[in-house]
């Protein structure tokens, strides 16, 4: 005989819950703060993502988001719940990455920033090889030279080159890097030889301006003593393959990163400058307190420092 419920506050189990799919769509809904760029992320249409949310808020029983023509922001009852749904997307998350582990497979999301040049000459790579031993990992690769807000672009991690790191994140080195100074032989040859720092204010110095790089100065040791260069220089940008370019095109004095310019220092297209002064500059992986509790990103970090540390670019890095 079946058993029947009476009573007005008696709910059948799950009654009322909303999906954790809901929950991860109003995640990226506030991130983004519109259902356009949420819907560009999570691959659905924006009238999809109106939907899931509309869902949310009747099976919460509360309004999510203050709605204009040009302006969606969280409602007080919003940012708490937002809070909440974060705690129960990432036990998820571990739930069943957990699992899979056990099972011997990894899955999930996992997105990655990092800066264009090393993206694209190494990180790339690294990648391919995590991916041949992952394939049930979906991963993200964004790159570039802007400075990453790792809670508001929702990146898991940011592999950076440079020592400037924000200290309210988490970060650990993945390999050893400097930036070098290094000119063309012909420039060298029409400017002359520099045989100190005083004398690169004499010099065509190219300034990039990338991330949180100071501008219009150089901070550089000899491993002893930190020595900030001050420049004057007619020629900038924001790419630093634009500056290794014209470097090598003669325009200049360039500060680059050894992995950058270690090919043209072989084979004599670029000459280093001033060798005993550098700019320490290694290579990081950054990502916040909440994301280093995933299992994959923990795999996926002990595979970069393993991967570089196989190739030995290490060694090739330091000057």
């Amino acid at each position: 005989m079946k058993l029947l419920l009476a009573g007005k506050n008696v709910q059948k189990p799950l009654q009322g819950w909303p999906s954790v799919e809901d929950l991860y769509v109003f995640i990226s809904v506030a991130r983004h703060g519109g259902f356009g760029r949420a819907a560009v992320e999570l691959g659905q249409s924006p009238s999809y993502i109106s939907k899931r949310i509309a869902i949310l808020e009747k099976q919460l029983d509360t309004r999510l988001f203050f709605r204009t023509n040009r302006v969606m922001r969280l409602t007080p009852e919003g940012e708490k719940a937002l809070e909440g749904a974060q705690l129960v997307v990432q036990e998820m998350d571990a739930f069943l990455n957990n699992f899979q582990q056990w099972r011997g497979e990894l899955t999930g999301e996992l997105t990655v920033g990092c800066s264009l040049g090393f993206g694209q000459a190494y990180l790339s790579d690294a990648i391919s090889a995590f991916i041949s031993q992952h394939p049930s990992l979906n991963i993200k690769l964004i790159l570039s030279d802007r400075e990453i807000d790792l809670m508001q672009s929702g990146t898991d991690v940011d592999i950076q080159v440079g020592d400037n790191l924000n200290h309210s994140y988490i970060a650990r080195k993945l390999a050893v890097n400097r930036r070098i100074l290094c000119a063309s032989p012909e420039y060298l040859a029409r400017a002359g030889a520099v045989n100190s720092l005083d004398e690169l204010i004499d010099h065509s110095c190219l300034i990039i301006n990338e991330k949180n790089n100071s501008f219009g100065n150089w901070a550089l040791t000899d491993g002893k003593q930190q020595v900030l260069c001050r420049l004057n220089s007619r020629y900038s940008s924001n790419s630093g393959k634009v500056i290794l370019n014209w470097a090598l095109k003669s325009h200049g004095i360039a500060l680059r990163s050894a992995w950058d310019v270690t090919p043209y220092l072989s084979t004599g297209e670029l000459v280093h400058v001033l060798p005993q002064w550098y700019q320490q500059a290694n290579i990081w992986a950054v990502y916040t307190q909440r994301t280093s509790e995933s299992p994959r990103m923990k795999v996926f970090i002990d595979f970069l420092a393993e991967y570089f540390a196989d190739k030995s670019l290490s060694q090739e890095w330091q000057a």
